[in-house]
This record gives structure tokens, C-alpha cells and sequence, in this order.
């Protein structure tokens, strides 16, 4: 039984590039969220009860996180010439824009005030997911 399952597995062709199948939506969705703030004006911090600085750092970070899960990931494929003068680059890029996906994706649930961990887990499925999203790219930058 173990050979067989072994020989249907080798069979299955490796996709090394699967990476982009998660890299390229997450990046689509806050791309998007960071451009849906702009022009960044103190009356729009208000509305969200939040200081401006605060506002006008969601606003680039969303962007920038976006931006730079697509760059890191082309630093990934071997793209990018820039590569051979720093091979890591891509890899920081990649791993700084998890973490700034981890940041705001908690901050924005912290600012729905939820009731307990099993609420945000039950309930708030989209910003779980782009947490772990961010998380991810956060603790494996471009070694996925």
C-alpha cells in the first residue's frame, strides 16, 4: 500500500510557484483597501475615532504591504536583475510586508471591539484569513 501511495504521489507534478495562488489575492485586497483611502483626510480619520498619523500609516501601509508581497515574490521567481547584488532583499521585503499585514489586520479587529477570540474566529472570517495570510508571508518570506 505504501509503494503504491508513493508512486501516485511521484506521479503529481511538483508546482513550485504555488505561492503566487495565495501571494497575489491577498496582495489584490489590501492594494485595493490602501487605495480606497485616498486622498488620507483628517475627516476620515475621524469617522473611524482614530488620530490622523494613525490613518495616514494604515493608508501606505495597506498599499505598501500589498505592493511589496508582489515585489518580494518577483525577488522570489528570479526576476528581478537587482537580485544578484542582494539575494535577501526579496526575502526582507516579503517578510516586512507579512508583518505589516499582521499589524493593521489587528488593529482593524480591535477597533470592531469584539467580544472574545471565538467571536473574531466565528464571525470575522476575511480579516482572520488576511491575518493568517500576513502571517504567513511573516514567518516564510519567499522560502514557501
Amino acid at each position: 500500500m505504501d509503494m503504491i501511495l508513493k508512486r501516485i504521489s511521484m506521479k503529481i507534478p511538483e508546482f513550485c510557484m504555488s505561492h503566487w495562488l495565495f501571494r497575489i489575492p491577498l496582495s489584490i485586497i489590501f492594494i485595493q483597501q490602501g487605495l480606497s483611502k485616498f486622498p488620507v483626510t483628517a475627516e476620515d480619520a475621524e469617522a473611524y475615532e482614530l488620530p490622523y498619523l494613525v490613518w495616514w500609516f494604515v493608508s501606505y501601509g495597506e498599499l505598501g504591504a500589498g505592493i511589496g508581497l508582489l515585489v518580494g515574490g518577483l525577488f522570489a521567481a528570479k526576476l528581478a536583475s537587482i537580485q544578484k547584488l542582494v539575494p535577501e532583499l526579496g526575502d526582507m521585503i516579503t517578510r516586512f510586508s507579512g508583518i505589516t499585514i499582521c499589524s493593521i489586520t489587528t488593529g482593524v479587529i480591535w477597533i470592531g471591539q469584539p467580544e472574545s477570540l471565538v467571536d473574531v474566529i466565528l464571525y470575522d472570517n476575511l480579516h482572520v484569513f488576511l491575518w493568517v495570510g500576513g502571517l504567513f508571508f511573516a514567518l516564510r518570506g519567499n522560502r514557501t
